[in-house]
């Protein structure tokens, strides 16, 4: 099969992107034909190592340049933009008649669905149903954000199929047509497990408002009282970096606290901690808790929507907390930290549940749904 992927760019160590990168090499080795489209490259070099036969290709649209403008002219840059994207990606679908145009649910998402290039047609999202009125926002920008859930749902039902990353997220959409789950695999095997001696936890994500950094930093104030050996380091990078600097600076926590970047191996980082905390805002299926379970690691995580619930079994491999629960998330946290052999017992939970995420597994499923379109296609064509 010949297989295009639409996304915005490779060159961010996002979890999205660490994905796709994973799901094309294994694509590629498969035999079929992998070609990325993206928007707003800007002629940066992906992040993630890409096999030498995947074909790259982007439109150089760069809607990144419309942020931080008011509503009204970014609606009308915005509208612009998008009638250059539709012409520029339809011409390019044109050329290269793929059987299947898969869509990470980005700019493109308004319109793939209406190019008649002969594929059959796939909207892929990596967050969850209710991302966008997640931050709560008041006034102009609420109203769009609510208008733009639900159209959503009307895009959703526009794709020949439309893929969810878990079974909890598939009942927050309702009755859309087509729907299938498919979870994430896990983005790495490490034949290694972590010992869990070290006196560190660890969080990785992106800096920015829907990984709430800020709720895990405030959690470390309370937990540093009672276990000031113990230490967090917060793997990434984003906008928010420097106002978390300034917090952890504030609660007097630079010298357990530390924003570090983003690693190529991230395995050994996991593998030299002993906890993984996420106090995520919401997500769509967390690579962070899939990563480190592959490590050996307990898991400490908000139930946010979405993944969390589906991976971990409170009191089995981790703990679940409601959101934004930060009394409880230091009290699991430093119950972990005080008890050894619930951190091993813990840990040997996540190693054994992260089998359920291996790629070949997950590779079967999207190779089978591409195939039922692919024959659906055929029956159509020939009827």
């Amino acid at each position: 099969m010949t297989i295009v992927y639409s996304i915005a760019a490779t060159h961010s160590p996002g979890g999205m992107e660490r994905v796709l990168a994973n799901k094309a090499n294994e694509l590629v080795r498969r035999g079929h034909q992998v070609i990325i489209v993206t928007t707003d490259q800007q002629h940066k070099p992906a992040y993630f190592k890409m096999d030498t036969e995947i074909r790259c290709f982007d439109l150089a649209i760069n809607y990144v340049e419309e942020r931080g403008k008011s509503l009204f002219v970014k609606t009308l840059n915005y509208l612009n933009k998008q009638r250059v994207h539709k012409a520029r990606l339809k011409d390019l679908l044109l050329k290269i008649r793929a059987d299947i145009v898969v869509s990470m649910f980005d700019h493109d998402a308004t319109f793939l669905y209406s190019i008649r290039d002969g594929s059959r047609k796939v909207l892929e999202v990596h967050f969850s149903r209710f991302k966008r009125i997640q931050y709560s926002r008041r006034g102009v920008w609420g109203i769009a954000d609510r208008w733009r859930s639900r159209q959503d749902v009307r895009l959703a039902e526009r794709y020949d199929r439309f893929v969810v990353l878990t079974e909890e997220d598939k009942r927050y959409w309702g009755n859309v047509s087509g729907i299938a789950v498919i979870p994430n695999a896990n983005s790495f095997v490490s034949p290694r497990q972590a010992p869990l001696t070290a006196k560190r936890v660890i969080a990785v994500g992106r800096y920015d408002y829907q990984k709430g950094f800020d709720e895990l930093i405030e959690v470390w104030s309370h937990v540093h009282k009672q276990y000031p050996d113990w230490r967090l380091d917060i793997f990434g990078r984003g906008p928010l970096r420097n106002e978390l600097q300034r917090q952890i600076e504030v609660l007097h926590l630079d010298e357990v606290v530390s924003l570090r970047e983003p690693v190529f191996q991230i395995e050994n980082e996991y593998l030299t901690s002993s906890i993984l905390a996420m106090t995520s805002r919401y997500e769509g299926l967390p690579m962070v808790l899939l990563e480190a379970q592959v490590c050996g690691l307990p898991l400490v995580a908000y139930a946010c929507k979405c993944g969390p619930k589906d991976i971990i079994r409170n009191g089995e491999n981790g703990f679940l907390l409601e959101e934004y629960d930060k009394e409880g998330m230091a009290s699991k946290l430093m119950l972990l930290m005080e008890n050894s052999e619930l951190r091993i017992q813990m840990g040997e939970a996540s190693k054994n549940r992260s089998k359920i995420y291996e790629k070949d597994c997950i590779m079967e499923q999207w190779i089978r749904l591409f195939d039922g379109l692919n024959r659906e296609g055929e029956d159509r064509g020939n009827g």
